[in-house]
């Protein structure tokens, strides 16, 4: 294969680190644009180049008019739709794919995710490794569309930040990766949007449950809660939450009668 063609292989990993990168980030000198042109035995430019095509294909950027690079746009709109008709599979793949031409395996690469799972054997351990691969890359697709940052209290320690479901994992397999259904969140507020203690409203704003509410003259609830109350989420760089997922954690997840006290 002339060197100039892309491989199917090579496209793959291209969308990889392109799900993975703010769009800003996309140029020569981005660190992980490099690292995959070293590994791919090709220019930065030309990994950039390749990300731009991404991009032409991506709804987000069509949305806002910004075109992207055109010029290879056919080549790389395959991968785009097979990832929207099967996210879970085309991104195992991707680190599938990965691992291989960094001379590893999935498992060893991910060996601290999967520490629990040594004894385990056959088609319930592929299951799980794919499980946790794929969360993981999830969350460094949701950290990169917030840059980092916590979309509620601005936390930018990316040890402290977690990729919530606004529609849980294991109640919709479709949108599972889907970015416009993560939000970046630190762990206080992960953990009470999961329960249902707060939830963000089709505005985009924070709102906490009648049962959080309770405790709003404790000395925690003002330092931690008060500040945000009602203050719109910082808006990702990509992808905004979509608002038919937000109705979904209001109406099935969030401890209020959401639509009741909405209705006028």
């Amino acid at each position: 294969m002339p060197k100039n063609l892309w491989s199917r292989e090579e496209l793959i990993l291209a969308f990889n680190l392109y799900l993975k990168l703010p769009f800003g980030k996309m140029h020569k000198h981005t660190p992980e644009i490099i690292e995959l042109a070293n590994l791919l035995g090709r220019s930065p430019s030309s990994i950039g180049m390749r990300l731009g095509n991404f991009a032409s294909c991506d709804p987000y950027h069509q949305q806002r008019g910004v075109g992207g690079l055109k010029g290879g746009m056919n080549q790389v709109q395959p991968i785009w739709d097979e990832f929207y008709s099967n996210q879970e599979a085309l991104v195992y793949l991707s680190e599938e794919i990965l691992a291989q031409r960094q001379h590893t395996t999935i498992e060893n690469k991910y060996k601290e995710l999967l520490l629990d799972l040594k004894d385990i054997k056959g088609e319930t351990k592929t299951r799980e490794v794919k499980t946790r691969v794929n969360q993981s890359v999830f969350r460094d697709i949701i950290l990169a569309n917030y840059d980092s940052q916590c979309a509620i209290t601005g936390i930018d320690i990316p040890q402290l930040l977690t990729a919530s479901h606004i529609i849980p994992w294991s109640k919709d397999e479709e949108h599972r990766l889907n970015p416009e259904n993560g939000i970046c969140l630190s762990p206080l507020y992960d953990k009470a949007f999961d329960r249902g203690l707060i939830s963000i409203s089709t505005d985009y704003k924070l709102i906490y449950s009648t049962e959080l509410k309770k405790k709003k003259n404790t000395d925690f609830y003002q330092t931690q809660f008060t500040p945000f109350e009602n203050h719109p989420m910082t808006k990702p760089l990509k992808y905004l939450p979509r608002k038919e997922f937000l109705e979904y954690h209001l109406d099935n997840i969030f401890k209020n009668k959401y639509r009741e006290l909405n209705t006028f």
